[in-house]
């Protein structure tokens, strides 16, 4: 079994993970509305990608009493 023949101190230790920390989130702008929404990603506030509508507002949807 590998074990250290000498003690690591925590200097050495939190100096070698220095680079280990998660990076912050980089928002876009949606080209739409203008809401921040993650890259590559659709927007959740008005539903486009690309320029393009993907998903249909809900208050744009209409569902007749007998398709549902």
């Amino acid at each position: 079994m590998a074990v250290p023949q000498n003690k690591v101190s925590k200097a050495r230790r939190n100096w070698r993970r220095a680079h280990d920390s998660l990076s912050g989130a980089n928002p876009n702008e949606c080209d739409n509305c203008g809401e921040l929404k993650r890259p590559h990603h659709i927007c959740p506030s008005c539903g486009h990608y690309n320029d393009r509508e993907v998903i249909a507002a809900a208050d744009e949807v209409d569902l007749d009493d007998d398709a549902a």
